[in-house]
């Protein structure tokens, strides 16, 4: 929402017979991931659970400004996106496939890397509305587009598929434009700028904002917009 990261809460919920051995790498990597930013763990709670559960709130400064949602979305904004898509998605098709390589994309599955900077200069350049890519870049664009009461329309060509992409797509007999739109677990972040702002290298335009509803792909149909919790 264009705040700058501060700090984390952190929930733990565990089983009597839980071993623990394990929690000293979750909390080192709590403090690894917080160092990237410059924040840190400031509290929390420790539960007995029947399940291990853990569950994160994230905490940031807006520094004044206006945080900035989904909602704000005009049409003749452009769309752009920052950070990497479709990597994760391509990750875990390649362990279904029962495949260990090519291992970039396999660790791109197993741990995001969040263009944690991008989003406080988001809000800096004007940002109208953003949110990140967790479900799939369709399915999350979606949100903004009925948050905002408009139609987006996105630019396949304006999308870059790097080559390990393309080869684990030979590899699995796949499109990897599908693993790009409707991948999730990337992290990624899309947003929406006024026509015209100029966006620094770390922010690629890939569509625009129209007078409608929903998400379009000019020249395509796509089966699946992204991964919905809910549906069946």
């Amino acid at each position: 929402m264009g705040a700058d990261p501060t700090g984390i809460v952190v929930g733990l919920g565990l089983p009597p017979e839980a071993g623990t051995d394990w929690l000293d790498d979750l909390t080192d990597g709590f403090r690894d991931e917080c160092d990237l930013v410059g924040a840190s763990v400031v509290g929390g709670d420790v539960t007995r659970c029947d399940l291990v559960v853990v569950a994160v709130t994230a905490l940031g400064d807006l520094g004044g400004r206006a945080p900035v949602t989904r909602a704000g979305a005009r049409p003749g904004d452009v769309v752009a996106v920052a950070g990497r898509l479709g990597h994760a998605a391509a990750g875990l098709a390649l362990l279904h496939g029962g495949r260990a390589e090519p291992v970039e994309l396999i660790d791109a599955h197993r741990r995001p890397e969040p263009p944690y900077a991008c989003g406080p200069q988001a809000a800096m350049l004007g940002a109208t509305s953003m949110l990140d890519v967790s479900d799939g870049l369709l399915q999350d664009l979606g949100h903004v587009a009925q948050a905002s009461g408009i139609g987006i329309l996105l630019t396949p060509e304006a999308f870059t598929v790097p080559p390990l992409m393309e080869e684990a797509a030979r590899l699995l007999d796949a499109d990897p434009l599908e693993w790009v739109l409707s991948g999730g677990d990337d992290h990624a972040l899309a947003a929406t700028f006024p026509e015209g702002v100029r966006l620094p290298a770390t922010w690629t335009v890939v569509g625009q904002v129209v007078e409608g509803k929903g998400v379009q792909v000019r020249g395509r149909s796509l089966e699946h917009g992204g991964w919905d919790h809910f549906r069946k």
